[in-house]
């Protein structure tokens, strides 16, 4: 059994966790579907009043004309892009080196939409106004991911988005957000999803993140760019005979779980702490400001697995079930915080932190 698996395995038998919503099981889809009128009508190839009414429900909450449910994020941000790429005739965007496009999608908005891409700031900070005004590429859109995720869930300051979207408007380029975790940095902002989506022309946000569906997205913008997103829907195979299961989930969870937003930041700020109170342990960032973090260990990935596996059998609760190697003397993970944290005593946590205090000095 490999190293890796063997963390899995031991995170798997715990009890409590400290992170996320708890396992992504069957219940979680039983749980939405629990008080649902069985007689009530399906959605069919994207029509019909369930999806309708939860669409307009998002559309309004994120402050937007129109809003487009589609199945995957993947592809409601490649359609956004080659969307204001054939309105302005010009198929080049930019977004950051770690964007969700470029690292995690085998390259499908070049591969499908022949979209150029252009690198905006240094992979380890977050794009500033310096980058956009340092520009020397001519582009149709530029996409921002908030948090972004791959730097630890790091955010600009709110003053840094309203000077890149009024450049953007005074350039004729279109601004877009990739806010698959949206809803989880609005505690930070202050501001609401609609104040805060005021400064783009279009957004995508995901319903099993913060949220905890079992998948789905929203594409919002106006009506002119929802219809056109709706044609490109229907050339992706986005308009399957039936979305409801994940309609349902999404409006279930999203009605549950937005409210606790704030409660989950606070809790990613309280962990935080625990992490880096202990030795040769830190969190990017130090403070969060959603409720994501990073954890980083100075220490080899093959030494710090079978200090976890100890802690989780001996504790009954996990911390990660994974670690990934930084450097040949470093490892880290990520941590989202959800609903699994609150059912867990603090003197519990207290003691976790305890050893794996103890264990890394020794």
């Amino acid at each position: 059994m490999s190293e890796t698996k063997s963390l899995l395995e031991a995170f798997k038998k715990t009890k409590y966790q400290v992170s996320g919503h708890g396992k992504r099981n069957i219940q979680v889809l039983k749980n939405a579907f629990d008080k649902v009128n069985g007689q009530q009508e399906s959605d069919i190839y994207g029509n019909g009043n369930i999806i309708d009414d939860f669409q307009t429900k998002m559309a309004a909450y994120l402050g937007k004309e129109k809003a487009v449910f589609f199945p995957s994020g993947t592809m409601a941000q490649q359609i956004a892009l080659r969307i204001w790429c054939d309105d302005k005739g010009l198929k080049k965007v930019a977004y950051h080196p770690l964007c969700h496009l470029e690292i995690h999608e085998e390259d499908g908005l070049k591969e499908l939409h022949h979209i150029e891409p252009i690198l905006l700031a240094n992979k380890d900070r977050l794009i500033e106004l310096a980058d956009v005004l340092e520009m020397d590429e001519e582009v149709a859109c530029i996409l921002l991911e908030l948090p972004q995720r791959e730097i630890g869930g790091q955010l600009p300051d709110y003053q840094t988005l309203e000077s890149i979207s009024t450049y953007c408007r005074e350039k004729g380029i279109k601004l877009h957000l990739d806010g698959a975790r949206l809803f989880e940095i609005l505690p930070y902002y202050e501001k609401t999803a609609a104040e805060l989506c005021s400064l783009f022309d279009s957004v995508y946000v995901s319903f099993y993140k913060g949220i905890g569906g079992i998948a789905g997205a929203i594409l919002a913008g106006d009506k002119t760019f929802t219809e056109k997103s709706k044609i490109w829907k229907r050339r992706h195979g986005g308009d399957l005979i039936s979305l409801y299961p994940y309609i349902v989930c999404a409006n279930y969870y999203f009605d549950e779980n937005e409210k606790k937003m704030n409660q989950y930041y606070e809790d990613a700020k309280e962990l935080a702490g625990f992490f880096n109170s202990c030795n040769a342990v830190s969190t990017i960032p130090l403070i969060p400001v959603s409720n994501m973090f990073h954890v980083h260990f100075q220490a080899p990935k093959e030494q710090v697995e079978p200090l976890l596996e100890e802690i989780y059998e001996e504790t009954e609760i996990g911390l990660s079930s994974y670690l990934k190697e930084v450097t040949e003397k470093s490892c880290a993970f990520e941590v989202n915080m959800g609903n699994q944290y609150a059912i867990i005593s603090k003197e519990k946590v207290k003691q976790v932190f305890q050893l794996l205090e103890e264990k890394l000095k020794s």
